[in-house]
């Protein structure tokens, strides 16, 4: 019984239905989807070019290894930001990631170093940010991608206070 107990428990640690667990933006799909679209499609032409102009069928091995893959990847990425979330509890911030190999790290407000908000011009374009955290042991850095710009910088805020909070008393 210990065993469906403590699986009960991990399931809902990861379950994005969890009462509590805030998602990221779901944007971060489509930005994910454009990058994946450049870094595949890129090739995916360059090939199709490279077969119209020499006629060689074999160029389309690769091409269409390469497309497949870039297919796949871009269903993929849909699992993978809707398995993202956060939950802010009374001396922690918890952070999971992942489908397969799942992901949960756990940021003490206390051993908070510094936060970062970053966003790049993709990211500005849909209006979303990432918050980076460092911690004191260096060991435990996390990142939260796809927040919204506002959600990222009261989340900042928040962390910032809770964390002089906590550290006052050490």
């Amino acid at each position: 019984m210990d065993c469906m107990t403590s699986a009960a428990n991990q399931d809902v640690l990861f379950d994005p239905d969890a009462p509590g667990w805030r998602p990221v933006s779901p944007r971060l799909i489509t930005v994910r989807r454009i990058v994946i679209a450049i870094w595949f499609g890129l090739p995916v032409a360059g090939g199709l070019i490279c077969w119209a102009i020499f006629r060689h069928w074999w160029i389309l091995i690769p091409t269409g290894v390469w497309a497949a893959v870039g297919i796949w990847a871009a269903w993929l990425v849909g699992r993978l930001v809707r398995a993202i979330g956060y939950l802010e509890r009374a001396d922690d911030l918890l952070i999971r990631k992942g489908v397969l190999m799942r992901e949960l790290k756990v940021v003490p407000y206390g051993r908070l170093q510094y936060l970062d908000v970053t966003a790049g011009p993709l990211a500005r374009a849909f209006g979303l940010a990432e918050l980076d955290l460092k911690t004191a042991a260096g060991s435990l850095d996390a990142s939260l991608p796809g927040l919204e710009a506002d959600e990222a910088a009261r989340l900042r805020d928040r962390l910032s206070e809770l964390g002089n909070a906590r550290m006052a008393g050490l």
